[in-house]
């Protein structure tokens, strides 16, 4: 096996690793909050809201597995629907403020959690390990452009 090629089955099995961890964490974080419903709280932030089709769409998830989260953030309080004032057809999922404190809360959990897990590197690893994240994250053949 070629240097390259055992790189690349420690980047598969480290990345796997990764994220076995991030979902683990995620119940910690907040129990009724898992990875994916924080992910998609994240993108409804960023956004200031979208329809469920534009997730299902950005995550490359069906829409019956998407139907099914928003549903339950929707139970929850999360999110709401608002009509589009441009398109009264089109329905935007937008956060509650319950979803927007959740969400602001399991994020300050999140990054304390990173920055302990990288006390001690050297600020030029921080670095290099955040340019090579978004190298991999934006490579060629994504639907998206953005690092999330």
């Amino acid at each position: 096996m070629s240097a390259a090629e055992s790189a690349v089955e420690t980047i598969q099995r480290e990345m796997t690793m990764f994220a076995r961890r991030a979902r683990a964490s995620a119940g910690r974080m907040h129990p009724e909050l898992s990875l994916v419903s924080y992910t998609l709280l994240g993108h409804l932030e960023e956004r200031g809201g979208c329809r469920a089709t534009d997730l299902a769409a950005h995550y490359a998830l069906d829409k019956s597995t998407v139907s099914r989260q928003v549903a339950a953030l929707e139970r929850a309080g999360l999110i709401e629907r608002r009509l589009d004032p441009e398109d009264h057809r089109v329905q935007v999922l937008h956060l509650t403020e319950a979803g927007e404190d959740i969400l602001a809360q399991v994020t300050r959990s999140r990054r304390t959690a990173f920055r302990e897990r990288l006390a001690g590197w050297p600020e030029e690893d921080l670095v290099r390990f955040a340019a090579y994240l978004e190298r991999y994250n934006a490579a060629p053949g994504d639907t998206d452009s953005d690092s999330d």
